[in-house]
């Protein structure tokens, strides 16, 4: 767990929470000394359930002195290219203390050094929410900006034919699914930013207005954005099958050329098969090379025809 104070950002195995000072705490939901001094606030018992609840949806609750904001960290599994995965985020809000909860410790660790890049000795906590919403909001900015690069390189090797189907569908489908949760996801979040900043007093929202205005604008760029890519796995989808489709048309074209070259042969042959006793070709002593070389001819001639018809 991360405390920053003083203007330092100090790694603890116990957390030393002082009521007196500034402090903005990354840690778990289950921190023993939390949970401790959060009973001692007498909140009631479905407040703990909330923070610990791993299925919390997206929220802003307002319990007096205590905000308590819901929200998601999302970012791409390690196993599934471009397949997303989130973790509950909440945000314990105070007179002067932050306290930033996650289950995952990585995201903690990860967070907070973000965190310790951008904030001031002098940061108020609204400034400190701020700074944390525009981390999460960055980390889905990459996000898009990898999903952007990836559907490039994909449109180019489906044009190009160099992917095979089911990577093609695999890599559409994860896409489709991780942009409608960025969406989704990032509606929701943009009335929570407007809940958080419309709770400030005058003189902080006058002084953190173009911050909150500029968070909103991302949040919208990243909602715009992701419908927009949605749009284009579509068309990609469309592409690709497009092309699968002709594929098969050629093969079929193909497959048909063949059948229209041994047609007349096979009906040729055909008549020689039946079994009459006087067929005048029979006692001819030239008659099989005749009827070799009309083969030949007929099948070149078909085949020069389909050729000149691009059939083949």
């Amino acid at each position: 767990m991360f405390v920053f104070e003083n203007g330092e950002m100090i790694r603890q195995d116990e957390i030393v929470i002082n009521n007196d000072k500034k402090q903005i705490i990354f840690t778990s939901p289950n921190n023993k000394t939390l949970l401790t001094w959060l009973k001692s606030l007498q909140l009631p018992e479905y407040f703990f359930e909330d923070i610990t609840n791993e299925d919390q949806s997206v929220s802003y609750d307002d319990w007096g002195d205590l905000q308590l904001i819901t929200v998601k960290y999302i970012y791409f599994q390690e196993d599934e290219f471009l397949l997303y995965d989130e973790e509950n985020i909440s945000l314990l809000i105070m007179k002067n203390k932050l306290i930033f909860l996650s289950d995952n410790k990585d995201v903690i660790v990860e967070i907070s050094k973000k965190f310790q890049k951008r904030v001031k000795k002098t940061d108020s906590i609204e400034l400190a929410i701020y700074r944390i919403l525009d981390i999460l909001v960055d980390n889905a900015m990459l996000m898009i900006d990898v999903i952007d690069e990836t559907l490039e390189s994909l449109e180019d090797d489906i044009l190009a034919g160099e992917v095979e189907e089911e990577e093609v569908q695999k890599s559409i489908y994860n896409t489709r699914r991780t942009l409608n949760r960025i969406s989704k996801l990032f509606i929701q979040e943009t009335d929570i930013i407007n809940k958080i900043y419309h709770d400030f007093t005058p003189k902080t929202k006058k002084e953190l207005k173009y911050e909150f205005i500029d968070l909103k604008e991302h949040a919208k760029f990243l909602i715009n954005e992701s419908k927009t890519m949605l749009d284009r796995t579509g068309y990609l989808l469309n592409v690709h099958m497009g092309i699968l489709s002709n594929r098969m048309n050629q093969a079929m074209q193909r497959l048909a050329a063949i059948s229209i070259i041994f047609m007349p042969l096979t009906f040729i042959v055909g008549n020689y098969g039946m079994n009459f006793k006087y067929m005048p070709e029979l006692d001819m002593k030239y008659g099989y090379l005749g009827v070799t070389l009309a083969n030949a001819f007929i099948a070149g001639a078909i085949f020069v025809w389909l050729k000149k018809k691009k059939w083949i």
